[in-house]
């Protein structure tokens, strides 16, 4: 069965989906990441780890352009997605956000139904030809997101009306109706309870089939249930990548055992 677990850990690892080298990111004077080179595969989960302040979600941020929102944030390096330089200006970030889909740490539907929730994304980005397609995206959608059986009934009910684990899972079905390439999960159990915190869990397993998942967690025993490859920062630094196993079991610096152990963190 071990063996088994690992075969399946070691698929599609080969892949590189996005590719950094030399990230470095400030907040004014503040310099937030410190020279980051990174593969993250395709069709693989892989967690970033780290005390909090480390980095970790200001780096997942960059991997879709978010922190261009906030006016004193500064990139520099180079991060490739398809051997593109997902900076190039001819890059829209609005077209790139609907191929890096995100998933926040609070559920945050939109105050519309469950059926606009899921839509509202192919709708900008002209996905549907016709209201027939459009119900086939929002129910594939909710499908893929496991939330379809929930809330069949309901698509007209306002998204803010479910329970926490289901607005979550409303939120991913939200991500992935863009046909995404990758999938952003910044803490997406932090507000849940274990029961839909499982059922999270259970479905980013899933969702790694069709995409590449990227999650920060807090949660170290969550990063060893559902990734593959973990990326442990501290003080805006990468200090160790590998998989998931290694890192947990026999990490390389001694920072990775000081925070697995407990010592820091």
């Amino acid at each position: 069965m071990d063996d088994l677990r690992r075969i399946e850990r070691t698929t599609d690892m080969n892949d590189s989906k996005i590719s950094a080298k030399g990230v470095q990111v400030y907040y004014g004077d503040t310099h937030a990441i410190k020279d980051v080179s990174v593969e993250i595969g395709d069709k693989t989960v892989t967690a970033f780890i780290g005390p909090s302040g480390c980095g970790k979600s200001t780096f997942l941020r960059c991997l879709n352009r978010m922190n261009d929102t906030i006016d004193i944030c500064r990139v520099q390096g180079s991060i490739t997605m398809d051997d593109q330089d997902i900076y190039d200006p001819r890059v829209d970030p609005v077209q790139l956000r609907a191929k890096v889909g995100m998933v926040f740490q609070k559920p945050n539907p939109f105050p519309k139904s469950i059926y606009d929730n899921v839509a509202y994304g192919p709708k900008i980005h002209g996905l549907a030809r016709n209201k027939a397609d459009m119900d086939g995206i929002v129910e594939a959608s909710l499908r893929r997101a496991a939330l379809w059986n929930e809330v069949k009934d309901r698509l007209d009910s306002p998204g803010t009306g479910l329970s926490g684990g289901q607005q979550q899972r409303l939120c991913i079905a939200r991500a992935v109706a863009t046909a995404p390439e990758v999938l952003l999960m910044d803490e997406p159990c932090s507000a849940l309870d274990p029961i839909a915190t499982a059922q999270i869990e259970e479905l980013i397993d899933e969702l790694r089939q069709q995409f590449s998942v990227v999650i920060v967690t807090h949660s170290m025993q969550q990063a060893a249930r559902v990734s593959q490859k973990t990326a442990f920062f501290h003080m805006g630094h990468l200090v160790e990548f590998n998989d998931t196993d290694q890192i947990f079991t026999n990490p390389q610096d001694p920072r990775t055992e000081s925070y697995i152990t407990g010592r820091i963190g």
